[in-house]
């Protein structure tokens, strides 16, 4: 980060490290799947393509971050499982939360034409995640036998409900007839109405799956004479049992064996209430400004990978302001954000209960609502540019206290925009000149701001001061003074539609806070 004199206010941001020896599990699920899900005409009660598409993004998680060695999931959820000595961004629970749930969004849109070829994706899927820190091995198989004993109950309900409305009642009276029974009277119903035989029900809806890595051998290459070249590779293997809490399935994984341990025992009663104790929440405190920063994580990479134009790519960035735009037209609760390069601020009103305010499900929402806007919108600002893989972003939520020190955060922002803005453009102009990225370091290695104005103008007749404002500035995106109000119409009050709209002014000043003073009151 660049030094100014606002960097105090990273003062206010809290660690939230998940201790040694606990062990690490991250559960998502869909945020509103009911009605995402209705909007894509899924099949009930089981659409098992969406349930391969889900199976499909976690195995993608396992591949692509190997400190998580099991996961499990149903329906809409996942849980994914860490290795007992993992040291995952430091097991910073904020950072290993965001950026899973992140990369599920991502890749869920990356995917989706893969399952459903013929229907369109009409709009960004976000998940909700939180962290349980497991304090022994007990308690992991402790929840592994909740979360499939849920998954058994939500089945058996589902299968139910929707064979009766099915049959012609309406999901009032489905709801009715169900109520009170007991597992004995819904096999009975299944079978007597319908001829279902539940224990026959494939048995992905009944159990769920389980993904874990194992070590299979690929042929990686072909040598002169055509023979296949083989290696042994970590490859995900999906797996249905019906007790994936019980000794007999874990004790017979070595891999399990080796990261996590061995079940000493079989679980006699399932508590749920004893597993949640184990959350890992931070409620954030009441009255304060909430900020939520997200980050692109690895976006060198990506951006090379994608070629984008150095220092900056308008479209790249166009896209990022477009997923901003998305984010505070989908949740109201946020009243203005501030975005340079591949980071984003979004600001909660202070009054805001927004998910009762807590952390993990504000950030998580927030962040994979974003990331899955970002793979969705690709082609609407690169059509000629294939996204070669799923990109992710990284969370975390801080408060601030006082308006003043929430307005000296947005401008420890834009002066940093500003800082690397001048010097990325100074940096790229040498190495497209013909100087060497080190060779470039070397030479800006010391200088002022004034200076690297002056090497701008002399060298390639640059001036900085008229660079687009976007570059310079960063972007501000928020509603419209006054387009949040209530307008009578036919002695009604009818809520008029905000406007979003992205800005480039300084915000630094008080002279924008002023012109909206709406923004912030």
């Amino acid at each position: 980060m660049a030094n100014s004199k606002y960097e105090y206010v990273k003062s206010f941001e809290v660690e939230d490290e998940v201790m040694p020896p606990n062990l690490i599990i991250v559960r998502i699920e869909a945020f509103n799947f009911d009605g995402f899900s209705d909007i894509h005409d899924f099949e009930k009660p089981n659409d098992e393509k969406a349930l391969a598409l889900m199976s499909s993004c976690a195995a993608a998680v396992l591949e692509e971050y190997p400190d998580i060695v099991f996961s499990y999931g149903f329906n809409d959820e996942y849980s994914f499982v860490f290795k007992r000595k993992t040291k995952f961004y430091q097991r910073r629970a904020s950072k290993i939360m965001s950026l899973i749930v992140s990369f599920v969004s991502s890749v869920y849109a990356t995917k989706w034409k893969e399952f459903f070829p013929h229907k369109e994706m009409k709009c960004p899927l976000s998940f909700l995640a939180r962290v349980l820190c497991c304090a022994s091995l007990e308690v992991l198989q402790a929840y592994l036998a909740w979360r499939q004993n849920e998954c058994h109950i939500r089945n058996l309900h589902n299968t139910c409900l929707w064979m009766l409305i099915k049959s012609g009642k309406s999901a009032k009276e489905a709801v009715e007839v169900l109520q009170g029974t007991q597992k004995q009277e819904k096999n009975e119903l299944l079978f007597q109405q319908f001829g279902i035989n539940y224990r026959m029900l494939p048995e992905m809806f009944r159990q769920g799956s389980c993904i874990f890595m194992t070590q299979a051998e690929d042929v990686v290459k072909y040598n002169e004479h055509g023979v296949p070249v083989k290696r042994m590779r970590r490859k995900p293997m999906m797996i249905h049992d019906e007790h994936i809490a019980g000794r007999n399935f874990w004790n017979g994984q070595q891999y399990l064996l080796m990261e996590l341990g061995a079940f000493e025992n079989d679980i006699k009663k399932i508590k749920a209430e004893y597993v949640r104790s184990f959350l890992f929440e931070n409620k954030l405190m009441p009255s304060t400004w909430i900020v939520i920063r997200i980050d692109g994580c690895h976006f060198h990479r990506f951006s090379e990978v994608h070629e984008f134009e150095k220092p900056n790519d308008q479209q790249a960035l166009n896209l990022m302001n477009s997923c901003a735009v998305a984010v505070l037209e989908e949740f109201k609760d946020i009243v203005f954000s501030f975005g340079v390069s591949d980071e984003y601020s979004f600001v909660l009103n202070k009054d805001s209960k927004f998910y009762q305010r807590q952390a993990s499900q504000i950030v998580s929402v927030i962040v994979s609502f974003f990331s899955s806007a970002y793979v969705m919108k690709w082609k609407d600002f690169f059509p000629f540019k294939e996204l070669k893989y799923s990109p992710s972003f990284d969370g975390r939520a801080v408060c601030y206290p006082s308006t003043e020190i929430l307005r000296d955060y947005l401008a420890w922002r834009q002066v940093d925009c500003h800082i690397n803005n001048q010097y990325n453009t100074c940096f790229w102009m040498l190495v497209k000149s013909g100087k060497s990225k080190s060779e470039a370091q070397s030479y800006l290695k010391g200088t002022q701001a004034r200076e690297k104005n002056e090497l701008l103008i002399r060298q390639f007749n640059i001036n900085y001061d008229t660079l687009p404002e976007m570059f310079r500035r960063g972007s501000s995106v928020f509603r419209m003074k006054g387009e949040d109000s209530m307008m009578p119409e036919n002695g009604r009050l009818e809520e008029v539609k905000q406007k979003v709209i992205i800005d480039h002014s300084n915000i630094i000043e008080d002279s924008f806070w002023k012109e909206h003073p709406s923004i912030l009151s």
